[in-house]
């Protein structure tokens, strides 16, 4: 994972509640470091019908890297979210 050390495995055990992952972010965490842990925490759960589809680590890395700075204008910056199977997303099953 690239970014800054999150001490003690804080980004292993952090809730990412919406406060959690700005307390993350006011640490210096970078959203590609979260991804890799929502990624991390998927595998962990050892259930391939949780979801229907993942979309591709690094186009979604990619996409975390160019938010740019967190953004209080933005509340959900930085926010990793599901997509439900019965709404469409352009480019996905």
């Amino acid at each position: 994972m690239s970014g800054p050390h999150v001490p003690g495995g804080a980004l292993r055990d952090a809730p990412f509640t919406l406060a959690g992952l700005r307390a993350l972010y006011a640490a210096g965490v970078r959203p590609e470091v979260v991804i890799d842990e929502v990624w991390r925490r998927i595998e962990a759960a050892g259930d391939p019908g949780i979801f229907l589809h993942l979309a591709d680590i690094d186009a979604v890395r990619a996409q975390a890297r160019a938010l740019g700075a967190p953004d209080p204008a933005r509340p959900l910056w930085g926010v990793p979210f599901a997509v439900k199977d019965n709404i469409d997303v352009a480019g996905m099953p």
